[in-house]
């Protein structure tokens, strides 16, 4: 899927700290999140709301009052007079929200869409299905988070499972793992220099009430440091396996967002401080329960449509919930692991879903940016042996 048109201005792209499950934000409703966050984020860079036309909202976890979300975030944020789709692709959605809104502006010049993002892993909804026909009338019920973290309906295995096959498959060792993950540990130090500058540049503090009852979150939460000696010491998730508690993902509540454009509208609102091209977008699913593999496979998909080689990428960034994703690639692909991710990931900040790949997608621009300019690729696996990917250019 290539673009022609479709951009974001430098500057325009911003995502809160990531909080692990239970933490600060356990009780904040992501709605309410994603619209204080949205809100402090469009005011520090002065963004003129009314060239908004759409709001594309990814959320997929269900909060009080989802059925009226984007519309409800969009007057929330004064632009009463707007709305637009509400999209759930599980860790898929940023990129599926971020090609909706590149989609209209390829059909539509000048079209202004804001992007937003959010999620809450932390107390997640117990549904109640009413069923007729059930002993008594008696209803099936769904805890949405812990349920569907626990298994795929279609193969009826954890995703932890397919992360284990992958490694079988990729001849990947402990040793292996737990040396890649360290790297990544490594490189999430570099985004915490110098009080944090990495940091400061890409998210956005979430400020939420007033007086006694303000709450304020202006770093990741839940991040535990790690050395190689302490992953060794950790017993493997599944007996036999590779992957550990160390060298996968904690759950997490997070929103994130941005601006697309079109390539004017972006550099008139980016004044001078860089435009990103977005070139391409690729999905992809792999065999049933190889879930890691398919972020491989959407990327490749994407950077073919954008029609350039490996070899005209600086930096990968990837949304991996396990370790094992980013072994999988660099052995599919060549790329080195060191090039990757080069300020730290999902894998060790956490994983709230919905907003996780916006967030990978922000650094790795503010990346591209430090270097000047560059091709850079986002590709992230999700629920259902699926992927996406996003191909971009910062000029």
């Amino acid at each position: 899927m290539k673009f022609e048109h479709a951009a974001l201005s430098a500057g325009h792209l911003w995502s809160s700290p990531f909080v692990r499950w239970q933490g600060s934000l356990a009780d904040v409703s992501s709605l309410d999140l994603a619209v204080a966050v949205t809100r402090d984020a469009l005011a520090a860079r002065a963004f003129d709301t009314s060239r908004v036309a759409q709001i594309v909202l990814g959320t997929t976890i269900p909060q009080q009052a989802s059925f009226y979300a984007a519309p409800w975030i969009a007057a929330r944020l004064g632009m009463a007079g707007i709305s637009g789709p509400h999209v759930a692709q599980a860790c898929a959605t940023s990129v599926a929200c971020i090609v909706a809104a590149a989609m209209a502006v390829e059909v539509e010049r000048g079209r202004c869409s804001l992007v937003v993002t959010a999620d809450r892993t932390s107390n997640g909804p117990l549904l109640v299905y009413p069923r007729s026909r059930g002993a008594g009338g008696s209803p099936a019920t769904e805890n949405w988070v812990l349920d569907n973290f626990a298994a795929d309906p279609w193969t009826g295995r954890a995703m932890v499972a397919t992360a284990e096959a992958v490694a079988r498959e990729g001849g990947f060792s402990r040793e292996a793992v737990d040396a890649v993950t360290l790297l990544r540990y490594e490189q999430y130090a570099r985004a915490l220099e110098d009080d944090r500058a990495f940091q400061r540049r890409t998210l956005q503090p979430v400020v939420i009430g007033e007086g006694k009852r303000r709450l304020v979150v202006e770093v990741d939460e839940g991040v535990h440091t790690t050395t190689a000696e302490a992953l060794k010491a950790l017993a493997p998730t599944v007996e036999g396996g590779v992957v550990t508690f160390g060298s996968q993902t904690h759950p997490a509540d997070g929103t994130s967002g941005c601006v697309v454009l079109d390539d004017a509208g972006a550099r008139e609102l980016a004044a001078g401080k860089g435009v990103v091209r977005l070139l391409a977008a690729g999905f992809a699913r792999a065999e049933k329960a190889r879930m890691p593999k398919a972020a491989t496979t959407a990327a490749v998909n994407a950077l073919h449509d954008a029609g350039l080689a490996w070899s005209d990428v600086a930096i990968v960034n990837t949304d991996n919930p396990f370790a094992i994703n980013d072994l999988w690639f660099a052995q599919q692909t060549g790329f080195a692991l060191e090039k990757m991710n080069p300020f730290g990931c999902s894998l060790v900040y956490g994983h709230p879903q919905a907003p996780t790949g916006l967030r990978g997608i922000v650094e790795l621009v503010e990346a591209l940016r430090m270097q000047g300019r560059g091709v850079g690729v986002f590709t992230g696996c999700a629920a259902g042996d699926t992927g996406a990917a996003l191909v971009l250019r910062v000029d």
